[in-house]
């Protein structure tokens, strides 16, 4: 059994994955694909595959994608062969969660002025702070990560309204609601906070008239995707300060081109897509990636975190 890592985890775990598994045929390459055509297994971050690669790979049974997005990979090409594709979905939540919260916690505080002002030597008491308690978020996405996201804010004494595409119930919200019922929810938030993927259910999913909606002191988080709302209409509301901040951990392009206006507008915070950042990122993959590795190799050929490669998730 042929397994190839297109990136190259530290020695230590290399050889905790050699010991374990002594009778695969372990390839750690960062970037090279030269060991694809007859690979068995696939482990990769998902953003160095085409349909050329799932061409070459003749022997690929399942491909490990240490990420939780997949919309850069070729899903007809993997979904025409029959490869099973599992990710890492649930590992962010963690540093993503606490992420959300650190941000809305600095602008509630008023954090970046008292950083700023302590930078000018410059002794300044009158702030406009206000609070997370008795207020309400609409979390776009409450999966794993929104769910912790909710988590975190209830405890804080945070409404929380999950919206996904179902309406169907999740953890940590006090209500739920559908795509189509945003509009009409969106007036009661005071944080509109998204975690979804990529999807052609997301694609542009929110536009003008959805900021519109938003209260004027709002803040519009997205955490999960750039194309969740097209470039010119986040800087239409901005500009126009339809809503008090957007912070942006995720963009069309990146990273984000110097001259892009994003920079300039001061009530824009750009995060460059670090939320999910964590010394424990490739821990906590592998403590998913091994047990299904156990399975697969036992000919349980089913492993957990499945994704479905025509809905995108």
């Amino acid at each position: 059994m042929e397994i190839l890592f297109t990136f190259v985890p530290k020695e230590e775990m290399q050889q905790q994955i050699i010991t374990e598994f002594p009778d695969a045929d372990f390839h750690f390459f960062y970037k090279d694909k030269s060991k694809l055509p007859t690979a068995d297994i696939l482990v990769t971050y998902g953003e160095d595959l085409d349909e050329e690669a799932i061409a070459q790979a003749q022997n690929l049974k399942w491909i490990m994608v240490f990420s939780a997005g997949v919309e850069k990979m070729p899903h007809e090409a993997i979904a025409a062969r029959g490869i099973t594709v599992s990710n890492v979905r649930g590992i962010h939540k963690t540093p993503m969660g606490e992420s959300v919260l650190g941000h809305l916690l600095a602008l509630k505080r008023s954090l970046p002025d008292i950083y700023k002002n302590q930078q000018n030597h410059k002794w300044e008491r009158q702030f406009r702070s206000t609070e997370l308690r008795g207020s309400t978020a609409l979390i776009l996405g409450p999966g794993a990560i929104g769910a912790e996201v909710g988590r975190l804010l209830q405890a804080f004494g945070v409404i929380t309204i999950g919206c996904n595409r179902s309406g169907n119930q999740a953890e940590y919200m006090n209500e739920m609601i559908s795509f189509d019922g945003l509009l009409a929810k969106l007036p009661e938030a005071d944080m509109v906070i998204s975690i979804l993927p990529s999807t052609s259910d997301t694609k542009y999913l929110l536009g003008l008239e959805h900021f519109q909606a938003m209260k004027q002191d709002a803040i519009f988080m997205n955490f999960g995707r750039g194309d969740l709302v097209k470039e010119e209409v986040l800087i239409e509301a901005m500009q126009n300060k339809m809503i008090s901040y957007a912070v942006l951990d995720v963009f069309v392009q990146e990273p984000l081109p110097e001259e892009h206006v994003f920079w300039s507008l001061d009530n824009i915070v750009i995060s460059p897509h670090v939320s999910g950042k964590s010394e424990k990122y490739l821990e906590r993959a592998m403590e998913i990636f091994l047990p299904n590795l156990k399975k697969w190799l036992s000919g349980e050929n089913e492993p957990t975190n499945l994704v479905n490669m025509e809905k995108g998730y």
